[in-house]
């Protein structure tokens, strides 16, 4: 095991992250020792759920990396676990390891679909695609019992609001009523990751979230209710996965995507180590190599966190990634990207209690 500032929180079955380590804005490190007591083994990690009432959940970026302006995170953390996830930094923020916590301690915001509403009635809102998916996903196990992203969804369908969902739950399933409303207007479109075909690496890699067979079921029955689908083979694994491009983008065409993306391994701050733990623990024999491919992709560092190439990467082996990507793409009819979202639509709604509402 790599030299990690740690402390083990259970045991690690389900989990992707095999240590709990301490986050950089933390005074002081934690370091699991054997005292040599005959301690009990300690139980299975369960998940905790905070819950928060934020002032505003429409969250702004300007970053020349990503195609929307704005975005709405129903949760903090994510179950599903998945081992290079790049939100993990974000928990040290709360006081909370990027490692195991990221995945068990969570916190929601039931009142996300209330505040939304409140921002968009707004006079001086004006209506764009709201990004809703790319930092924790939106459809990981807890909505089950919360339903914040369904109580979103509805909110944006009484506003006519554009929106672009990020997943790999099969959960959406449940809200495809409300998705094929928005779809018929133009107002939606789904990009579902699909970042292997193999269901034993899938398994260690991200091991809460369905298998690979079934989010391409997901992605069948969404093109059949009239959603479009992007698939994103992201992040492609050097060493690992990346031989697969292929192989994805065709059985997600032949499930009914029409366009595909890749975006390159990428591994900031604490998810470097994290990665690199992972690696060596399940994949000895290639560890090395993945992770020296991914110093070739980020100018010799396991991340460099530049505008333009952070999730493109650099060199040769990120050039013969995109050649093949676009070459995959014209051979298999997808497009790049999903036609453009609707605007026009956008109108607030009645509020409960207007008098013109009783008319």
């Amino acid at each position: 095991m790599s030299e990690l500032h740690d402390l083990r929180r259970g045991d690690a079955r389900g989990r992707g992250a095999g240590t709990n380590i301490v986050g950089r804005f933390e005074p002081y490190a934690r370091v699991a020792v054997d005292d040599g007591w005959d301690t009990p083994e300690e139980a299975v990690l369960r998940t905790e759920v905070a819950e928060e009432v934020p002032r505003t959940v429409i969250s702004r970026n300007t970053s020349p990396d990503v195609p929307f302006d704005r975005s709405v995170n129903p949760y903090r953390g994510c179950e599903h676990g998945c081992v290079y996830c790049f939100a993990r930094p974000g928990h040290a923020w709360l006081g909370l390891s990027p490692g195991q916590d990221f995945e068990s301690r969570l916190v929601a915001r039931p009142k996300a679909a209330e505040v939304l509403d409140q921002e968009l009635r707004r006079r001086s809102y004006r209506p764009a695609t709201l990004a809703i998916g790319t930092y924790t996903d939106p459809y990981q196990p807890i909505e089950t019992d919360y339903r914040i992203m369904r109580a979103l969804l509805g909110v944006l369908r009484d506003f006519r609001h554009p929106v672009g969902i990020v997943t790999k739950g099969t959960l959406i399933e449940r809200d495809i009523d409300i998705l094929r409303d928005l779809a018929s207007d133009g107002l939606v479109s789904v990009g579902l990751s699909v970042t292997t075909l193999d269901p034993a690496i899938a398994r260690v890699m991200e091991p809460r979230v369905p298998s690979p067979a079934r989010r391409l079921k997901v992605i069948e029955r969404l093109a059949a209710a009239g959603v479009p689908v992007k698939v994103a083979a992201s992040p492609m694994v050097p060493a690992l996965t990346d031989h697969e491009l292929e192989g994805i983008l065709t059985a997600a065409r032949d499930a009914g995507a029409q366009a595909a993306s890749a975006i390159m391994l990428r591994l900031p701050s604490e998810v470097a180590p994290l990665f690199q733990d992972w690696a060596e623990t399940h994949f000895p024999d290639r560890a090395k190599r993945i992770l020296n491919r991914v110093r070739e992709l980020h100018g010799g560092q396991l991340y460099e966190a530049k505008f333009g190439t952070r999730m493109t990467g650099q060199g040769i082996w990120a050039n013969q990634m995109r050649l093949r990507l676009r070459v995959a793409r014209e051979r298999l009819g997808l497009s790049d990207r999903l036609p453009a979202l609707r605007t026009d639509l956008f109108e607030a709604p009645f509020a409960k209690g207007d008098q013109l509402a009783l008319f």
